[in-house]
């Protein structure tokens, strides 16, 4: 079998961050508020009433966060542009000082030989934007793609290819769904709107990006979905789940149009969020990637609730990490190969833009060496079988905020960061990340071609 070992030459190894998660210095060189400051600031939100508003100071701290990346030998370094320091009330005139953060970051990450892969919005909206309506308001898809024009006409020249959108699945169920991040509503089926301007904000900006010579990505948390026995009713809620968290959110992009929403009991138009000519706006741009985003499979049940057309279950008899989620590397070849018979020739070349987990480990992080082995080799055999993988970042450099679990329950780094120092301590799986990429450029160059620096 395939081992993580036997990638192609020319893939790309990489690590991913988050702005909010790691930037802190909030309310430095003229950065506005974003929906996650308002958030945080709420009681209760977040465990232990935590906020972002120091977490890795990386801000300050991005040399030494390069030079752990240096170390490495990666290829790639996957973050996302605080939306709130370019605009900080999301429209109107540029903060200098916020692009010349991000100015200095590229610069100093090609310095090395690591290639940026900015991510545009990651879940920081500018809370003046919020305060109009956020994404359940039209205006700010065209906003959006007015940023994305900013932000690319200061760094396009050295950044070849971008993400517009991390984890629109996420974004809208979980902030505008259920309310456990920010923005905090709890609209439920009626947050879809949210998610069709996203989308609408992509689109745009992915025409933006395009006009510009530069190559575009969506990235977005996808999971392969089992019923949980073969009966018509658990296959049925199995596929009405499938609708909601994978189709909703690629199915537009690849195949200009939405999936059967019946099954969630949501109208074609989703609440009169789409005009006619959106669907084409959303596709016509294309995608020169897809971004995966992979955690774990989702095993669901008909429904006992009323209020939704399924049941989640856990996944019993495997390892699951610190988040109780199981640990299932096959599922990411299953969600890879489906993805291929799905899509077909539509389906363009795929990067991992996040796959790792959060451990109770410190620095001997075996559970998560044996978490990323497995899943790599899984992603070799896959790319074996066809699909056509170009390249993996692991989720995270660094320990971070992470959301309303806060700062210190769920650590997913390959560094360890003491919060009250900002000491940065190599885990025993940052030497393990290390160590595989060397190998494998050591074994492409024998057999005749080396990835690239």
């Amino acid at each position: 079998m395939p081992d993580r070992y036997d990638l192609p030459a020319g893939f790309r190894w990489g690590v991913a961050t988050a702005a909010y998660q790691i930037e802190g210095a909030v309310d430095e060189d003229g950065r506005g508020p974003s929906v996650w400051d308002t958030f945080t600031a709420r009681s209760g939100a977040i465990r232990d009433g935590h906020t972002g508003a120091v977490a890795c100071d990386h801000y300050h701290r991005h040399p030494e966060d390069i030079a752990l990346m240096h170390g490495l030998g990666l290829d790639g370094y996957r973050f996302s542009i605080a939306w709130p320091r370019i605009q900080p009330t999301g429209a109107g005139p540029v903060n200098a000082a916020g692009l010349a953060f991000y100015d200095r970051l590229v610069d100093d990450l090609l310095a090395v030989g690591i290639t940026p892969l900015p991510t545009l919005f990651h879940w920081d909206l500018p809370q003046a934007l919020e305060d109009a309506g956020g994404w359940l308001n039209r205006d700010t898809a065209y906003r959006f793609a007015e940023y994305a024009a900013i932000v690319a006409d200061r760094l396009g020249d050295r950044v070849p290819a971008w993400i517009t959108l991390n984890e629109p699945f996420v974004h809208t169920v979980y902030g505008y769904a259920m309310g456990i991040h920010a923005p905090g509503r709890t609209l439920m089926f009626e947050a879809l709107p949210a998610a069709h301007h996203q989308l609408l904000g992509h689109g745009l900006a992915a025409a933006a990006l395009h006009e510009r010579g530069l190559e575009v990505m969506l990235s977005n948390n996808l999971t392969p979905v089992e019923p949980a026995t073969p009966s018509p009713a658990d296959a049925a809620a199995a596929a009405a789940y499938d609708t909601l968290h994978n189709r909703l959110f690629t199915d537009p992009v690849l195949l200009g149009r939405y999936p059967d929403l019946a099954a969630l009991g949501v109208p074609d138009d989703i609440f009169g969020a789409v005009r006619p000519g959106d669907l084409d706006l959303i596709h016509t741009p294309g995608l020169d990637g897809l971004g995966v985003n992979y955690y774990n499979p989702t095993r669901v049940a008909a429904p006992t609730d009323p209020g939704l057309p399924f049941d989640l279950l856990d996944i019993p008899d495997v390892p699951h990490t610190a988040f109780g989620w199981p640990v299932v590397p096959d599922g990411l070849r299953r969600l890879l190969t489906g993805l291929r018979i799905r899509y077909g020739t539509a389906l363009p070349p795929i990067t991992m833009t996040e796959n790792g987990c959060s451990t109770t480990e410190d620095l001997d992080d075996t559970f998560r060496i044996d978490y990323l082995s497995a899943h790599l080799d899984a992603l070799a055999t896959t790319v074996a079988e066809g699909v056509d993988v170009r390249g993996y970042y692991t989720w995270s450099l660094i320990d971070n905020f992470e959301w309303a679990e806060g700062l210190f329950s769920q650590r997913f780094g390959l560094v360890h960061v003491d919060f009250a120092t900002q000491r940065r301590t190599p885990k025993a799986s940052y030497a393990w990340y290390r160590d595989l990429i060397a190998v494998h450029r050591a074994r492409c160059a024998k057999e005749g071609s080396v990835t690239s620096p």
